[in-house]
């Protein structure tokens, strides 16, 4: 495959599940408002601007009308949702002979519903119904690819762009959370911090998951390991870590590269630092230091998939 397609549906499928991500925080930001006194709803923003790795905006505009704004609507934020959306659909306009009709035309369509949205329309009449229909585009998106294309080398790419990026926020927020709150084994929930973690798992569309795991007693310690080292729910870090490595193992035997076994051997070692954590021993041992490393060890295989598939010199593809 050639490089310039590899990195265009790799970056198509990041761009998409940053843009899930972000309307999903948001949304669930803008219900809690409706159940907890004003005076918690400034630190839980600047914590969602944590989470996202945000700059808060301009002096006058840090209220909850003004983050949203700029998280969703500022095409000059290049994080924002329409942003990611439009940088998405670019992306998948360069490779438009290797993605089916029906991609392309829910491509087109969730980018047009966001393009014709103003931000004081959305915010004024219905926000939650914006929001979720970029949620819903996304994951109808991610439906119509795994039905209508061979699943080789470009479906694989499209699954480590997706969850190579999932990991990685996932990871920054359960940090922006955590750092805020500091758990220890066992311990149980405050009452007046109860919707935050709630937010949490809601945040992650975990909250229903973990109940069946645990029921629904909340604890710092056990939402930890659920979001983190669970290897069956889907939005976990172990999760898409294990789906990580799959993909790169599928496109390393389907591309005979000599230097494909790097990202191949860095997917399987943060794998392996997922698979065998005991979340006690984590939380102990500094969860933001954990945290900081599963992003440190995404962002080298983030680094070794471009150096391996996508901006390798010449000399190393006549070698090859």
């Amino acid at each position: 495959m050639l490089s310039r397609v590899a990195e265009s549906l790799y970056w198509m499928s990041r761009y998409l599940e940053r843009a899930e991500h972000a309307a999903r925080l948001i949304d669930v930001n803008l219900n809690l408002m409706l159940d907890e006194a004003p005076d918690r709803g400034g630190q839980r923003w600047r914590r969602l601007l944590q989470s996202l790795c945000a700059a808060a905006p301009a002096a006058g505009a840090g209220d909850a009308v003004g983050i949203t704004q700029a998280l969703a609507f500022d095409q000059s934020n290049q994080a924002s949702i329409v942003a990611c959306i439009t940088t998405a659909r670019e992306n998948g306009q360069q490779v438009r002979e290797q993605i089916s009709s029906e991609m392309w035309k829910q491509l087109n369509e969730l980018f047009l519903r966001v393009k014709r949205a103003g931000s004081d329309e959305v915010w004024y009449a219905q926000p939650h119904e914006f929001f979720n229909a970029v949620k819903e585009g996304a994951h109808l998106f991610q439906g119509i690819t795994d039905s209508t294309v061979n699943h080789g080398e470009g479906w694989h790419f499209i699954q480590v762009g997706r969850f190579s990026e999932r990991a990685s926020a996932t990871a920054a927020l359960l940090d922006a959370h955590f750092s805020e709150f500091q758990p220890t084994p066992g311990q149980e929930i405050e009452v007046g911090d109860y919707l935050e973690w709630v937010g949490l798992l809601k945040s992650c569309t975990a909250f229903e998951a973990y109940c069946k795991v645990y029921t629904a007693e909340l604890r710092p310690d056990r939402i930890a390991e659920f979001l983190l080292l669970n290897a069956e729910f889907p939005r976990s870090v172990r999760f898409a870590a294990e789906m990580i490595q799959g993909g790169l193992q599928a496109v390393a035997e389907a591309t005979a590269t000599r230097k494909a076994g790097r990202a191949s051997r860095l997917a399987g070692r943060l794998r392996a630092t997922l698979s065998f954590s005991q979340i006690d021993e984590v939380i102990s041992g500094g969860l933001h230091a954990y945290l900081e490393d599963v992003r440190r060890q995404c962002a080298q295989i983030h680094t070794a998939v471009y150096q391996t598939y996508i901006a390798y010199p010449i000399e190393a593809a006549l070698a090859s």
